[in-house]
């Protein structure tokens, strides 16, 4: 028999409600920014697309188990149990992707840093051009700063879907132990 409360910081189904919550939060928050601002850290087209729309589903798939928990259904709780999986998986290989691309993209944000905010030259002539500038919060703090708080950011995003998948497999084995017991009534 195994513990019916390891690991759980808040109460089963409250909790990963909550923590799908923040799941959906930040995932909507940082791939809308990928999808708005990511020319200026990426520098190949389809990129800072991709990895916005796969912040996007990882926040899609939170607000389907969000409603799963809520509505104790078992059927949506058994589809977020298959789907997670290959959500960490995809988001695994986005944050590699990510880091590799921030890396080797240091001098390009260095040099929008240093010219006001301006996309990079090359980006511009393949008509990745916008009317925003690069946000100046991102410049005073250094492209070196910027790449370590998006590695701590993925590490961070990829424990919190781990926990969550945990979450939602442990309440899927709950209802699946209180549908076999039988009636007292």
């Amino acid at each position: 028999m195994w513990c019916d409360n390891c690991l759980l910081v808040l109460p089963l189904r409250g909790g990963a409600i909550a923590w799908a919550v923040l799941i959906a939060a930040y995932s909507i928050a940082g791939g809308v920014f990928l999808l708005i601002d990511g020319q200026y850290l990426f520098f190949t087209y389809p990129e800072w697309f991709i990895y916005g729309g796969i912040g996007l589903g990882v926040a899609a798939v939170a607000v389907i188990n969000m409603f799963a928990l809520s509505n104790r259904s078992y059927t949506w709780t058994k589809v977020c149990k298959f789907l997670w999986p290959f959500i960490i998986v995809i988001a695994a290989i986005r944050a590699i992707l990510m880091i590799v691309q921030l890396n080797r993209g240091k001098d390009k944000i260095t040099w929008e840093c240093n010219n006001g905010g301006q996309l990079w030259s090359e980006s511009v002539a393949s008509g990745y051009n916008t009317t925003a500038s690069f946000p100046s919060s991102f410049c005073a703090a250094g492209a070196s700063s910027i790449t370590t708080v998006f590695i701590f950011a993925l590490l961070i995003d990829l424990g919190c879907q781990i926990y969550m998948y945990f979450l939602n497999w442990r309440f899927s084995k709950r209802l699946e132990h209180y549908s076999i017991v039988p009636s007292t009534s």
